[in-house]
């Protein structure tokens, strides 16, 4: 995020490179920075005759360089931005001769998603030297709380951190599509607002009490009841809860446990960063330790490994979610 904001900031400053080469796993950024070149470079008067998109399956890399030849009409430059261009990714080294020597006056864009370029390439050194190279990595699940609370104090929001955990549970690492749905948060709520976990299930539609967050809580809890009821409501919805997606984060809560098991340093803060969870949670999880010793965890952890091949039905004679998820929560409190 600073590597975006520096280049944000040099454009601010007129410090603008002939070549901007966006590419990476993680688009989000990757249309930011396009996005912001292509709304600020220019004029919106200069727009008309000096900016053009283009897109990787619909030109060769030949056009581009054409296009990026050409001179400003009544303009100091020319923006021109090729989308989606990892199309392009089998002939992207022709675009060398161009880099060696780029137009001053065009500032060329490529949006080269969910790749990248081979670092060893010519080509990948004379971007770097001639222009930007900006490479846009994916976020792990553990970081993308503290991102959602960034994007949201630079909107003058702040989050609570069961709504935080509520929104990276059911939207995972997708940053577009959680930046979507802070946006439609952003237009219903004033600013200063505290997102709570009720403003996510009115907005957006996650249930507060009917999640994999609260069957995880209820199970460290040995709360039967509570985890068999939570269970049958996502029997009941397995397209919103399919059973894949359940198993696999109850199995993620038990091998959290079996790390937390085997720490010898028990200092919240190291136990957090350890397991990789919110330290506002920490204490459902010195909960569910005692409630689980680690002969137990590991158990249950073979028994959901089970439970999974056959949610992937292998094995399992036709069983139903409603069977499955009861045989998980049987083995689990049994």
């Amino acid at each position: 995020m600073d590597e975006v904001v520096k280049i944000v900031n040099d454009i601010k400053a007129g410090n603008i490179k002939p070549i901007y080469f966006l590419m990476g796993e993680e688009p989000y950024y990757i249309d930011k920075l396009s996005e912001y070149i292509e709304q600020n470079v220019l004029s919106e008067e200069e727009k008309g005759f000096n900016q053009t998109v283009l897109y990787g399956r619909d030109v060769s890399v030949e056009d581009i360089v054409s296009t990026a030849k050409r001179y400003p009409m009544m303009a100091d430059r020319q923006v021109v931005i090729v989308k989606e261009a990892q199309d392009l990714s089998r002939t992207i080294d022709k675009i060398e001769s161009y880099v060696n020597n780029p137009m001053e006056t065009t500032v060329l864009v490529f949006c080269y998603k969910y790749k990248t370029l081979d670092k060893r390439k010519k080509v990948t050194k004379l971007l770097a030297q001639k222009g930007v190279i900006y490479e846009s990595k994916k976020l792990y699940e553990n970081q993308v709380g503290d991102w959602i609370k960034r994007v949201l104090a630079g909107k003058k929001y702040t989050i609570d951190p069961k709504a935080n955990a509520m929104l990276v549970e059911f939207l995972g690492t997708d940053l577009s599509k959680i930046n979507n749905e802070l946006e439609k948060l952003q237009i219903i709520l004033p600013q200063g607002t505290m997102i709570t976990p009720n403003h996510i299930e009115e907005n957006i539609g996650f249930s507060k009490d009917y999640n994999v967050f609260e069957l995880r809580k209820a199970i460290g809890e040995r709360n039967q009841l509570r985890a068999y009821k939570i269970a049958e409501n996502f029997a009941h919805n397995p397209k919103e809860y399919p059973l894949v997606m359940t198993t696999g984060l109850v199995f993620g809560f038990f091998i959290q446990l079996l790390k937390y098991h085997g720490l010898k340093d028990k200092n919240p803060k190291n136990v957090a960063a350890a397991i990789g969870v919110n330290p506002y949670f920490l204490k459902e999880y010195d909960l569910a330790v005692k409630n689980y010793p680690m002969r137990k965890v590991s158990q249950i952890v073979g028994a959901l490994r089970d439970i999974d091949v056959k949610s992937k039905g292998v094995g399992a004679n036709a069983l139903s979610q409603s069977d499955l998820l009861k045989e998980m929560l049987y083995k689990i409190f049994n």
